[in-house]
């Protein structure tokens, strides 16, 4: 059951890291012109309607971090307790980083939903920029984060 739980989080983890890397390209995205020209890649990429993937973000980053909770005590006593046997003082650390990142980004959710709900998205493109970026980067340090940690003794293995 925890390896399945372990599954579901991760799974779910980078949904939300690959809405909100979509949404934050289409914050940076400069206004182009592509009369009669192919679009690129990267145009593509960032060409995404930004605030339809807002209450997916919302969604899915809840249920990470619901997951995460659950996955919290076995990794307390498996994961934790082993990093500390083996004096790995900053493997743990990281760990620790993580979970106040990820209760930072929790707290954001309030206005991020807010930038994105206003009727006219031109008035908060600069704040809706940066929560946006941010919340990137926070679900990006936390995947690669547990990533390395679950590969150094994952959960329940």
């Amino acid at each position: 059951m925890i390896i399945a739980t372990l599954v579901l989080h991760t799974l779910s983890a980078m949904i939300l890291l690959g809405a909100l890397m979509h949404q934050a390209a289409s914050c940076w995205r400069p206004v182009m012109n592509l009369k009669g020209k192919q679009p690129s890649m990267a145009h593509s990429f960032m060409s995404v309607r930004g605030r339809i993937y807002a209450n997916t973000v919302i969604a899915t980053y809840i249920a990470t971090v619901v997951l995460g909770d659950v996955l919290y005590g076995p990794y307390r006593v498996d994961v934790k307790t082993m990093l500390f046997d083996l004096e790995l003082w900053s493997w743990n650390g990281i760990f620790e980083v993580k979970e106040h990142l990820v209760a930072l980004g929790l707290f954001l959710l309030a206005p991020y939903w807010h930038l994105w709900a206003a009727e006219n998205l031109s008035d908060f493109a600069g704040p809706r920029r940066a929560v946006t970026t941010l919340l990137a980067a926070i679900v990006t340090f936390a995947l690669i984060a547990g990533h390395l940690l679950n590969n150094l003794k994952g959960v329940g293995f």
